[in-house]
Parts: structure tokens; sequence; C-alpha cells
């Protein structure tokens, strides 16, 4: 075999190795995005016993004003675009206010959250049509996920939505946001590619769509684009592809990477794991450096030749200080995966958790 032929062969044996033999013909499990049924019982039951931390969370959650079932729907429209700008607002605040008043249904078993949510997702099933703009994968990837995660919790938790409703769903996800993320985002930076690939793995699971999921998990190892976990994270050190971009998107690109390996975990795939827990160093290197420490940093041309060393549009070679110290809320998932579930050190992300 040649190296050629055998660089090309290897992500295909890891792709089958990851998913296991038998695995396509598993029913997807529900609900089984970004939470379990044994999540939901465990923040149900620690949120009536008021236990730490969980409890202090909850309260943050529910003094949103996007998790009141009095919310006042801001949408729907027949299009939602970013750069040029049409309802990105309207469409952000109704899919978290969707999402977490679906949560607070699961949580607290008050009927009407799980109405608004409802009421929500099917009065925008019944407009929105596209997402447009030349930042479109990212609108659609972020907000999408909101959307689609609402839903999943919904179905399946004894909401009182129709199955029938719950099925035209399906269809405007697949007709109205799929579209924009099908073909990811190859022209740009890893944050836009991780964000399709989230919201097309959790698109794949709620419409029980068994090939479309099994795509997603091939490009999440293997992807041509910046969004794939290698061209992410793009050293075993943890040094990511928009590391000298600013440090904030970095995080960026990871938080949304983590949910997609949460995602995939729920339905028995461990991107966690691949790699020697290649997105663990990317926390952990992220986390590192935002403490105020030396990290080690090679200088890199990112997938699309745009970025990085020769770059055409920016070529960085260094690591780059832009919000360094500043910490998104994303270290929390992957910190109780590693650390939690499967007892694996996470000295930095550990620090960022306290310290948040």
């Amino acid at each position: 075999m040649s190296a050629a032929s055998s660089h090309i062969l290897y992500p295909i044996l890891l792709f089958a190795s990851i998913i296991g033999g038998a695995f396509a013909d598993k029913a997807f499990i529900h609900p089984g995005l970004l939470h379990s049924q044994a999540d939901l019982d465990r923040m149900k039951v620690a949120v009536a016993q008021k236990r730490s931390p969980i409890f202090e969370g909850f309260k943050v959650l529910s003094a949103s004003p996007r998790s009141q079932a009095s919310y006042r729907r801001l949408g729907p429209f027949p299009e939602i675009g970013r750069a040029p700008t049409i309802r990105m607002g309207e469409a952000k605040s109704d899919a978290e206010a969707a999402y977490q008043n679906a949560l607070m249904w699961t949580i607290t078993g008050e009927q009407a959250h799980a109405d608004k949510a409802i009421e929500i997702i099917d009065a925008w099933v019944g407009s929105l049509k596209k997402v447009t703009g030349i930042d479109g994968v990212l609108a659609a990837g972020l907000q999408g996920f909101k959307f689609v995660n609402a839903a999943e919790l919904l179905r399946h938790t004894g909401s009182g939505w129709p199955e029938e409703d719950a099925k035209r769903c399906e269809k405007w996800l697949m007709d109205a946001w799929h579209p924009t993320i099908k073909h990811y985002a190859h022209f740009a930076n890893g944050n836009w590619e991780t964000a399709a690939l989230q919201t097309k793995m959790a698109i794949a699971i709620f419409c029980n769509d068994r090939q479309l999921f099994e795509t997603t998990v091939r490009y999440a190892i293997a992807g041509a684009g910046n969004g794939s976990i290698p061209h992410t994270i793009v050293s075993p050190s943890g040094q990511c592809q928009e590391s000298s971009r600013a440090q904030h998107y970095a995080q960026l690109g990871l938080g949304l990477l983590a949910c997609a390996a949460e995602v995939a975990w729920n339905q028995g795939v461990d991107l966690y794991g691949w790699r020697d827990n290649r997105i663990l160093a990317g926390f952990e290197y992220c986390a590192k450096y935002g403490l105020g420490e030396d990290v080690d940093y090679q200088p890199y041309l990112d997938r699309t030749g745009k970025y990085g060393i020769g770059g055409r549009n920016n070529p960085y070679t260094k690591i780059s200080p832009a919000s360094r110290g500043n910490f998104y809320p994303i270290f929390e998932r992957p910190f109780n995966h590693y650390v939690k579930r499967r007892r694996i050190e996470a000295p930095y992300s550990a620090q960022v958790v306290t310290k948040k």
C-alpha cells in the first residue's frame, strides 16, 4: 500500500472504530442532543433538593427574561440573515427563549414553559423559509442549534407537542436551516464550521437520519475544512487554528466543538477521546494561556490558505494576546466530561471553572 493510499484509508478505518461495527443498525437515543434523559433527571432532582452547584445554575437560568413562560415572541419572519443583518436579533431571542423554556419545562414540570416553547417553535416552523447572508453559515449554526435542542426536549418529554407538529418541524429544519450549513464553510475560520457541525449533527438525530449523522461524525474526524477536530486543534499541544487570531475566537470554536462532542457522546460516539483526547488538549492550551502562562506556539497556515504564516489575508506568525484572560462559559462541559466522567486530569480547565 502506498503512503498516499494509507493516508486516505486511515480516517475511514478510524471512523469505523469510533462508531462500532453494529452502530449503524441502532436506533437513536432520545432525548439525545445536549441533554440525555439521565441529565434531565439529575438536574430535576438536584433542583428539587437545592443541591449545589446545580441549584445555583438553575437560579441563573430561571432568572433570565428568556426563561419566562410570559416571554413575548418577537418573530417569526420568512427570512433571517447575517451580513446583511435580517431579523437576527429577533431570531436569536426567540431561539433562546424556546430552548430555555423547554429546559425549564423538563426541570420544573410546569406546563406553561412547555406551551411557550411549543408556541415559539410552531410559529417559526410556519414562517421561516431560509437563512441568508455572507455569514449565513454562522447564523444557522448558532441559532438553529437552539431551536433543534428545544424541539428535541419537547418531543421526547411528554410536553403535549403533537407528533404531526414535530414531523413538520423535521421538514422545516431540513428545508430552512440545513441548506445553509450543508457544505460547512471551507472558506472560513474554524468557528463557522464547528457551528455548522453541531447543528447538522443535532438535526440528523432529531430527524432520525442515520446517514446524515454518520457524515457529520466523519467530518468531525476527517473533514477538509478548519472545523474538523485536527484542523480546529492543530497540534497535540492543544494549539488552535484561531489561537493566532484572538482568544475569544479560539474559545468560540472550541465551545461549539465540545457541543458537537457532547451530542455525539449521548449517541454512543466518543469524539471527546479522539486522538488522545485532542479536544481536552485544546481547552487546556486555551486555559493555560488565558491564565497567564506561556504555551508552545508553532506558526501555522490554516486550511483556506488565508490565515496564518504566509496567509493571503492575515499572515499571523505568533499567538494573539487579544482577549487573553477573558473566558467564555465553555469550560464546564468538557471539564465535566473529562474530570467527572472519565477521571482524566484537566488542571488548567479546573482553574478556569473555579475562577468563574
